[in-house]
């Protein structure tokens, strides 16, 4: 149980998906050509953020409840080479997460030209009390937010 829900009820109230377009530009290419190997990361961030800004957790909500997000572990399989020119878009989905949201891990799929899996990001994180600088249990602004983002197919709950 996890404030008045059973574990069905909590992936009930998901969204379905949550996708995001990729301008590729210039500056994103290495001298061959492709997708330098940093920017997958910098689209993963991007995309993270942009989600829990739409959802209200926002710079100025994480710095009235002093709290921040953090990486444990960030890593990347490329698929595909991407090149200038292909269309790009990727999603966000929770993978895995504890009860209380403290500690999560989400996926990133960059998609090319609307069908190929070009690559894969995930990343394991928490939260932490930016005053105390120690892991923190987030506020239930952020609860409602994780609640509600897209599950993985394999999503899992640990300890």
């Amino acid at each position: 149980m996890f404030a008045g829900l059973n574990v069905n009820q909590l992936i009930s109230t998901t969204m379905n998906s949550y996708n995001q377009p990729i301008d590729l530009r210039w500056s994103d290419l290495d001298p061959n050509f492709h997708l330098r190997h940093s920017v997958y990361y910098d689209y993963g961030a991007f995309c993270r953020i942009t989600f829990l800004n739409s959802q209200g957790l926002t710079p100025a909500f994480m710095m009235e409840n002093s709290i921040g997000p953090i990486l444990f572990r960030e890593e990347c399989i490329f698929r595909k080479e991407v090149r200038l020119g292909d269309t790009l878009q990727i999603d966000l989905q929770l993978a895995a997460s504890s009860a209380n949201f403290g500690r999560w891990t989400i996926r990133h799929n960059i998609i090319k030209n609307d069908n190929v899996l070009a690559a894969v990001i995930t990343v394991d994180g928490a939260w932490i009390d930016t005053n105390r600088r120690k892991l923190t249990t987030p506020p239930e602004a952020v609860h409602n937010t994780f609640n509600a983002m897209p599950r993985s197919p394999e999503f899992n709950w640990t300890k």
